[in-house]
């Protein structure tokens, strides 16, 4: 994805809250969600965040603010998912997102303009959903630092599996129960194996916890049978949410022999409502690199534009909100910060590895990029790392302790781009809350 006139830091909004110090969504973002008013009055569909507002797809369409390839695409937003408008491709991706930066920039004026301006909806004022009808989605395995952190609390003679260097790990995941921001569940109940025993327990999860990911969204798909290049896979993603792969720990180091998780990852996963399309994220892409000493990707998983600029520097950060500093009006405790350029594996290998089988990926399918650690303890990217197992709980801001998390905890993850020369942009934040077990 080129630089282009939608990435200069310099462009500023008519929209004044877009131009303010921090705001996750400047002129230069322009991401998607689905939403409808919180009163449930009226239909969802599609939007487009400017600061602290939504831009109505479907009052665009019907107002006749855009033009050509662009109003096809607005239209296809007017709809309760953005699985057409994902079908359309980059061409028309592009299109929308140039087509309102021309019309929201400063100084742009016209009866367009004018027509835009009653399109504008508070965010604080709406509802989102899950922005795609998601056919698959596939949780991915691609942090070694996470991977390295896990070996060593469970196989210090063996940190990482001998396939993790060679191929991008993953496994299906449950669709029905993948939620927006804001989404509450219970804490799920199964099977548990104590130490040395010889029979499960069954009951509620004692060791919750979350797992910071990103969630990709699949736009153009394939074929049955056709592969998708490396080179390619860009033109493939139409963008990036924040994703939280709830994790029953107790129940998956049980159930995972020999096929991997089930009751431990299918009761919840929380996205955040927009997504951040590849092209605002194109100024953030940056050399990837794989370690000399460690094996080197096969030919279809590896080319000189992947090394060149592969990497995707995005910012993220892992809060917690008890139910005490909830109660008490506390802010929430941060516990880790890091960045998804320390991926051992890409967005465009992972793309590129799901289909070479054969995968016909579709418009509107979801990949989790598994969970993101960095290389230092305080970028673990899950609490099992942070807590070492629960033997080390963390002490939060207010003096509680997790070594797992409670009922009546939340979890807000936050994501952010930024960097010298280039303006800032967010995703917002995905926050989900554990509700009590419903009794066995």
């Amino acid at each position: 994805m080129q630089l282009n006139h939608t990435h200069d830091p310099a462009a500023t909004s008519w929209v004044t809250s877009a131009n303010a110090a921090g705001c996750d969504f400047p002129i230069q973002n322009l991401p998607l969600a689905v939403f409808r008013h919180y009163s449930g009055a009226d239909d969802f569909r599609g939007g487009v965040a400017i600061g602290d507002q939504v831009i109505d797809l479907a009052q665009v369409s019907a107002a006749d603010c855009l033009d050509g390839l662009a109003a096809q695409a607005a239209a296809a937003c007017a709809q309760p998912s953005l699985n057409d408008f994902f079908a359309m491709g980059p061409a028309a991706w592009q299109a929308l997102r140039h087509g309102l930066f021309a019309l929201l920039k400063s100084g742009a004026e016209g009866a367009q303009v004018d027509a835009l301006r009653s399109c504008l909806v508070p965010q604080i004022t709406v509802a989102y959903t899950v922005p795609a009808r998601i056919g698959d989605y596939t949780d991915f395995y691609t942090s070694i630092h996470h991977a390295s952190n896990i070996g060593k609390l469970f196989r210090p003679d063996d940190l990482v599996t001998p396939n993790f260097r060679w191929l991008p790990i993953a496994y299906h995941g449950r669709v029905s129960s993948i939620g927006i921001s804001g989404q509450k569940f219970r804490r799920p109940l199964g099977q548990v194996m104590a130490p040395g025993g010889s029979r499960p327990d069954f009951g509620p999860c004692t060791r919750l916890d979350y797992e910071l990911e990103l969630g990709i969204f699949i736009g153009q798909g394939n074929a049955h049978g056709e592969q998708i290049a490396l080179d390619d896979a860009e033109q493939h993603v139409f963008g990036i949410c924040l994703l939280n792969d709830w994790s029953a720990r107790d129940i998956q180091f049980w159930e995972m022999a020999p096929l991997g998780p089930f009751l431990a990852k299918n009761f919840a996963t929380t996205i955040s409502p927009w997504i951040v399309t590849t092209e605002a994220l194109a100024p953030y892409h940056q050399a990837w690199e794989r370690p000399a000493a460690d094996p080197q990707p096969l030919p279809y998983l590896a080319s000189e534009h992947n090394r060149a600029e592969g990497a995707l520097d995005i910012q993220l950060e892992v809060w917690l909100e008890t139910a005490q500093q909830r109660a008490q009006g506390q802010a929430p405790s941060r516990l880790s910060h890091t960045s998804f350029k320390h991926q051992y594996w890409t967005v465009a290998q992972m793309v590129a590895h799901h289909t070479v089988g054969g995968c016909n990926l579709q418009p509107g399918d979801l990949l989790g990029s598994g969970t993101i650690s960095g290389p230092t303890p305080a970028e673990a990217g899950a609490l099992i790392e942070l807590a070492e197992g629960g033997r080390k709980p963390v002490t939060l801001a207010n003096g509680e302790q997790r070594g797992f998390l409670q009922d009546g905890d939340a979890v807000i993850l936050k994501g952010w781009c930024e960097k010298p020369g280039c303006a800032r942009i967010g995703f917002g934040q995905s926050r989900g809350e554990i509700l009590p077990a419903l009794q066995p």
